[in-house]
């Protein structure tokens, strides 16, 4: 099984469930906080590997949400400036197993960790992005962890 680092918006219960999968699956989980991360732009870049950059984009950050911000019409090296200002628009989780990194909690690489698991559900997308209310602020977590 993989020691995989899961960068996560502390809080987000979607997160919550995608790490209990990979733990269910038999991994270890070591989460950080993706927000708070001293991020640079070659290593968040490596995350993302060949993908387009309109992929790289959180959709239910506020500013993508409100038409701000348009993923479609953003060039890489504008998505990475954005992302490293406003960690928000980093599409979550960020995962770290073994050196394999991806952004997002779908495709073969996640399909692949999940595969001791029984988990079928989908586990992409924001849990609560049917409802009028947002996950809770982490600067208004933190005394609660």
């Amino acid at each position: 099984m993989a020691v995989i680092v899961f960068y996560e918006k502390p809080g987000c219960g979607t997160n919550a469930r995608q790490k209990r999968a990979l733990e269910a699956a038999g991994h270890t989980v070591i989460p950080r906080n993706l927000l708070t991360e001293p991020w640079t732009a070659e290593r968040l870049r490596g995350f993302f590997g060949g993908t387009p950059a309109a992929s790289w984009f959180n959709p239910a950050a506020p500013r993508v949400k409100s038409g701000e911000i348009d993923p479609g019409k953003t060039e890489s090296d504008a998505a990475i400036a954005l992302m490293l200002a406003e960690p928000l628009f980093i599409r979550r989780p960020l995962i770290d197993a073994d050196g394999n990194k991806s952004a997002g909690f779908e495709g073969e690489f996640i399909a692949s960790l999940l595969a001791n698991g029984t988990m079928k559900l989908n586990l992409q997308g924001c849990s609560r992005f049917e409802t009028a209310t947002s996950c809770p602020n982490p600067d208004d977590t933190r005394e609660h962890s």
